[in-house]
């Protein structure tokens, strides 16, 4: 009998959270209240609000939010003035639109409708323990760190990853906090010793950002846990397989240390950068 009340539950909880996902997408351009939802499901503001961040990570103002994103992204890709977009989708204003944009996205509305366009990024390359490592940052701090096996592939592998971005490599002479940042991590993979503190501008879904600013906030001692750990750690207990993939995501090695989530069963699992060089992470407990 107690196990037919929870799976009531559970039913009735999920019915909830999709007549709440399907109104909030219908009616994403408009000024949404948790209280307005409330009275719609017959809850109490704080019931939807934990019903629906336990299914889907998010408080429903944040899935509104990314709704009202995707939209823009929609319509800037049709051409849309970026004003037309932005007031399309519900936003009061561009200011509120940045806002709110900014820490989801880490590109302007211009900036994404041209593909990345008028990012400017400055790299540099070293050899490390654990194959050629290569660092990029824009101005707001580091966003790409590579390894590989051969020299050059990381530069291909950024140009991949931000194709209308400027991009150039520079020497320790012309960008001297750049080279001396990445000197810092090279240090820290050959020493073991405390993973530098360095800016980091994250590109991603609020969930994604979520997930890595966790895991940039572990304590530098080696530790590991699981997926299912980390998705209950960045609140959202039932995105285990979003989390993984923020993680599989990640461009950001070491700084952003993904190599130290792994399965439920204590193997490695995955890794951008391969296999046997997350197990040699781990290893050295880095």
């Amino acid at each position: 009998m107690v196990m037919n009340d929870a799976r009531k539950t559970a039913r009735d909880s999920d019915s909830v959270v999709r007549e709440l996902s399907d109104w909030i997408r219908n009616n994403a351009d408009r000024a949404l209240s948790l209280q307005e939802l409330a009275r719609r499901v017959g809850l109490s503001r704080y019931q939807v609000l934990r019903r629906f961040r336990h299914a889907t990570g998010l408080t429903p103002r944040q899935y509104q939010n990314a709704l009202r994103m995707d939209r823009v992204r929609q319509e800037l890709r049709r051409g849309s003035t970026v004003a037309a977009a932005v007031f399309d989708a519900g936003y009061s204003s561009l200011s509120r639109y940045y806002e709110q944009a900014g820490p989801m996205s880490g590109l302007t509305p211009a900036q994404y409708r041209r593909g990345g366009a008028g990012l400017d990024i400055c790299f540099a390359e070293r050899s490390s323990p654990f194959g050629w490592l290569t660092m990029a940052a824009t101005d707001r701090g580091v966003c790409f760190v590579h390894f590989d096996d051969t020299s050059g592939r990381g530069e291909s592998a950024l140009r991949s990853e931000f194709p209308q971005a400027r991009i150039d490599r520079s020497m320790a002479e012309q960008a001297p906090i750049l080279s001396s940042w990445c000197l810092a991590l090279v240090l820290h993979l050959e020493q073991c010793g405390p993973r530098p503190e360095l800016p980091l501008q994250l590109f991603g879904t609020a969930l994604q950002i979520r997930t890595w600013r966790f895991l940039a906030g572990l304590d530098r001692d080696g530790s590991t846990l699981s997926y299912r750990e980390l998705a209950i750690a960045v609140d959202a207990p039932r995105a285990v397989r979003a989390v993984a993939n923020a993680c599989a995501a990640n461009r950001i090695a070491v700084l952003v240390p993904c190599h130290r989530v792994l399965r439920a069963d204590g193997r490695s699992g995955g890794y951008r950068w391969g296999q046997q060089r997350k197990r040699a992470l781990l290893a050295a407990r880095l």
